[in-house]
């Protein structure tokens, strides 16, 4: 849902900076893996100690590459299969870093394996979703729906939930609670976007396997 309205924003105002960046000889592919080192570097340097406010302050600065990249792939005129396969890859193990630097503070410092597990389920359950699609446009489905917490969705709120709960450590009371209850929510989710995605690939499939069915009657 985030994907529809905040793309288009965010490409306007990252135009200029991708323009730079071509300028100065950068390439797309470059830009992706500095942004994946970014995150992970983020993410697995802060998250596991609870230093929540600056792991997602590094994060945040570099989880916009996914739309710098893509910028610049247009611009050059370079929008390539290897492109794409790339920055969907490393997708994955950015989200990977985020949820699995959670999951180690939960299991140390944080105290709380239930809330580790939840963690790991956010990042399994994220994988599994990007897969759902993955797999059912192999097989030459369209896997026409959108999800109540994709990508987008889950990086939004499990980031800024984070952030906030870092304030804790500058004196704000109470913002702990926020992360826990964000973890709950990307975590039914991101269950009900995989229920929506298999239901959808089974009413595609079965229509996909109805029209050979009868294509083949009529001949």
């Amino acid at each position: 849902m985030l994907n529809k309205y905040a793309r288009a924003f965010f490409t306007r105002v990252l135009t200029p900076f991708a323009a730079l960046l071509i300028r100065l000889g950068v390439s797309p592919d470059a830009v992706t893996l500095v942004g994946t080192g970014g995150v992970v570097a983020g993410a697995l340097a802060f998250y596991p100690r609870g230093e929540f406010f600056w792991g997602t302050v590094v994060i945040t600065l570099f989880v916009f590459s996914d739309l710098v990249d893509g910028n610049m792939a247009r611009q050059l005129g370079r929008s390539s299969r290897w492109g794409a396969f790339l920055d969907s890859t490393l997708d994955r193990v950015a989200d990977s870093a985020i949820f699995g630097g959670l999951a180690l503070w939960y299991a140390g410092g944080g105290d709380s394996m239930l809330l580790c597990a939840i963690a790991i389920f956010c990042l399994a359950s994220g994988q599994v979703v990007s897969y759902t699609k993955a797999r059912g446009e192999a097989i030459g489905l369209p896997v026409n729906v959108n999800g109540l917490v994709e990508r987008a969705e889950r990086l939004v709120i499990s980031l800024v939930a984070c952030g906030l709960s870092g304030l804790h450590a500058f004196g704000v009371p109470g913002v702990q609670i926020l992360l826990p209850i964000a973890l709950w929510i990307v975590a039914v989710g991101s269950a009900v976007t995989l229920a929506q995605r298999v239901v959808t690939v089974r009413r595609e499939s079965a229509e996909a396997d109805a029209a050979v069915a009868h294509g083949g009657k009529g001949a």
